[in-house]
């Protein structure tokens, strides 16, 4: 299997180096070189090609250049507020890149990664694959957009995923994930405010990773649609408890308020997902998902203490997380 992953970011570049490691041929093709701020033992070297698939044969050139036999697309715009203030990028963003796909792809194995916010969230029960959609905000529409124009390809899976977090370095140039943006505060002695109001069923990346992998090698045929969510339903406030408490961390760190007060204000009250498809399809029914205690526990594990800390104020931290004894503040880090 030879796969052009289209889009070089946190969930991009990782499904990348997981099938280049496992044996496979794997490039990354985005507007701009992925970032060199991965975590160590981040896995096998991958090539990257320059590639804006918005402009008019890029992709089909990006095919033909790298003999691509299946397509991840895992391409931005995907920051919610973002594509709030910038709608109609957004949507051209998604829309035009669905149509180059579209128009070159053929009988070529498609993965489509869209989002839980083409629904509205009002629903009490997490929407499943019959679920009609409903999405009120620019990214949700422009996600929708793109699996409308996608859904007619011979191959496609259009896998509609929830919140996905994993371990990210606090000085990229980014927003990090929800995760990440938590640990990294807290290790630091800082406040983590969080919605109690704003529900999810996040999903670790190493399960996504899984999933799509084994999508892109299902010989049957595919799943149209899937939705891969977290085994959990757990607010915000909720989860970042969860992560000071694996972490040691003071547990008033975690400061609960209104989704209307902070940057969750645009997304929906309900980002969450659940599956009648995911156990029963031949591609995913051995595949399993990890609860969020579970999973915040592997993360820290593998990645706080069970990494070499890269300087003095790195191993206080380290050491304060590990004991449960106050951590001195840091320098300020990013938050998602």
């Amino acid at each position: 299997m030879n796969t052009l992953v289209v889009g070089s970011g946190f969930v991009g570049r990782t499904l990348a180096r997981h099938l280049a490691g496992s044996g496979e041929q794997a490039v990354l093709g985005s507007r701009t070189p992925p970032l060199a701020h991965d975590a160590p033992g981040g896995g096998a070297i991958v090539d990257w090609i320059p590639l804006d698939i918005t402009e008019d044969r890029a992709f089909a050139n990006a095919l033909e250049d790298t003999g691509a036999d299946s397509v991840v697309l895992v391409h931005g715009p995907s920051d919610a507020t973002w594509c709030e203030e910038h709608p109609d990028e957004a949507l051209h963003g998604h829309a035009e890149a669905a149509r180059q796909v579209v128009r070159s792809a053929g009988q070529r194995r498609v993965v489509f990664i869209s989002t839980d916010n083409v629904f509205d969230g009002t629903a009490e029960t997490p929407p499943d694959e019959s679920t009609p959609t409903g999405p009120t905000n620019a990214y949700g529409r422009a996600k929708l957009a793109a699996e409308r124009i996608l859904a007619d390809l011979p191959s496609v899976t259009l896998l509609r995923v929830s919140l996905i977090y994993g371990w990210e370095p606090a000085d990229i140039p980014k927003w990090l994930n929800f995760f990440s943006s938590c640990a990294h505060r807290l290790l630091a002695g800082e406040e983590v405010r969080a919605p109690v109001d704003q529900w999810t069923t996040p999903v670790l990346l190493d399960d996504v990773v899984d999933m799509t992998a084994a999508l892109l090698k299902t010989t049957g045929t595919p799943p149209p649609l899937l939705h891969l969510g977290g085994p959990e339903r757990v607010s915000r406030a909720d989860w970042a408890s969860v992560i000071a408490e694996e972490l040691g961390a003071p547990p008033e760190l975690v400061v609960p308020e209104p989704r209307a007060n902070g940057r969750y204000a645009g997304r929906p009250a309900s980002t969450c997902l659940s599956s009648t498809l995911l156990t029963t399809h031949p591609a995913t029914a051995a595949l399993t998902l990890r609860p969020v205690r579970e999973a915040c526990r592997l993360l820290i594990d593998r990645h706080i203490r069970g990494a070499a800390p890269r300087s003095s104020d790195d191993q206080a931290q380290v050491l304060a997380a590990g004991s449960g004894a106050p951590a001195t503040p840091a320098t300020p880090r990013s938050s998602a």
